[in-house]
């Protein structure tokens, strides 16, 4: 057995030279006292021999940090979801307040899109375009005045430039398509696009909504009651990219159908929908390679739809609402219905 009065005092990093006590023998060499040593240089027998990790562990320890990164992923994905859905509630947000300052400011609110008759200064302009005063688009309202004094055909491009610049509040961030104009057809010609379309009614001929051709609606001529009532909903550009530009454009029947306006039971024309159905269409999710789901109300956020009501408040509606779409489209039909 070792004799602990004996004194070691460690140098540098390892076990070397040791200095006797004051009152001290000789000191033994180092191996003569293994415990001691062992003491001396902070390691114990047995310590110094590591094991390797085993093949269970291992697997146990990749399937740990799967599991997390699955954990997480999802939940960044949820995050940019409720992201983009709340910068997509704030455009329209925006939208709805140009709406009622246009109201204010011209006494009822603008044409869902105009015709073409000769009197009509913009023809087929939308209400896209009529909005961007109150928008903090100046610049390109006028740009747009001025290319329609020079050339009333708006497919004209050179002067019409508006119909290749995105505007950001027209744009929801779930689809990168509008984020940017894009080339359209055979020619390729570069056009904007809008992510809202403007609720002309329960049914495409109908035109009991707010929007709709050459509509002037008053907001007092809302008694289902504005809180009540859709005026602007989502729906994704079409796959071809043919329906949804902002600016302007003929829809389905020269009157805007399914380009910048769109009812809650829209039917397919058969003209830039051949192969579909004929409808009429619900509120239901869609694709954005589905030609056929551009003739109906739907959005990229998942479970259903941001709507701007008449009032300039905004609801992100469910599928689950479908039955009473129609009652929410119409502006005066005496439904007994409310947004849930």
């Amino acid at each position: 057995m070792c004799k602990l009065g004996w004194e070691w005092r460690v140098e540098g990093t390892g076990c070397g030279a040791v200095a006797p006590a004051p009152s001290a023998r000789r000191l033994p060499a180092p191996d003569a006292c293994p415990r001691l040593r062992d003491v001396a240089c902070g390691v114990r027998m047995g310590a110094r021999m590591r094991r390797a990790m085993s093949l269970v562990e291992l697997l146990v320890v990749i399937a740990v940090m799967t599991l997390l990164s699955g954990l997480l992923l999802g939940a960044v994905q949820k995050v940019r979801a409720a992201a983009g859905r709340t910068s997509c509630q704030n455009n329209l947000k925006q939208i709805g307040l140009a709406l009622h300052q246009y109201h204010d400011s011209v006494g009822h609110l603008p044409a869902g899109v105009s015709d073409d008759r000769p009197t009509e200064p913009m023809p087929f302009a939308s209400w896209c375009l009529r909005l961007l005063p109150y928008l903090e688009q100046e610049a390109l309202f006028r740009e747009a005045v001025a290319a329609f004094r020079q050339e009333r055909n708006f497919m004209r491009d050179p002067p019409h430039a508006g119909l290749r610049t995105p505007v950001r509040s027209f744009a929801c961030p779930a689809d990168d398509r509008v984020r940017q104009a894009r080339a359209v057809g055979p020619q390729e010609v570069m056009r904007a696009f809008t992510s809202y379309l403007g609720v002309t009614g329960s049914r495409s001929s109908s035109l009991d909504g707010v929007l709709y051709l050459n509509s002037h609606v008053l907001l007092a001529e809302i008694t289902d009651g504005t809180s009540n009532t859709l005026a602007v909903g989502e729906r994704p550009p079409s796959h071809d990219l043919v329906l949804g530009w902002w600016y302007a454009g003929w829809g389905q029947n020269k009157d805007g159908d399914a380009d910048m306006l769109l009812s809650a039971r829209p039917n397919n024309q058969s003209i830039y929908g051949r192969g579909c159905p004929e409808g009429p269409y619900e509120f239901r999710a869609g694709r954005v390679d589905d030609q056929c789901d551009a003739f109906h109300m739907w959005s990229l956020h998942p479970g259903g739809a941001n709507f701007l009501m008449a009032d300039g408040s905004v609801r992100f509606l469910s599928y689950a609402i479908n039955d009473i779409l129609p009652s929410l489209a119409s502006r005066a039909g005496g439904e007994a219905v409310s947004v849930p």
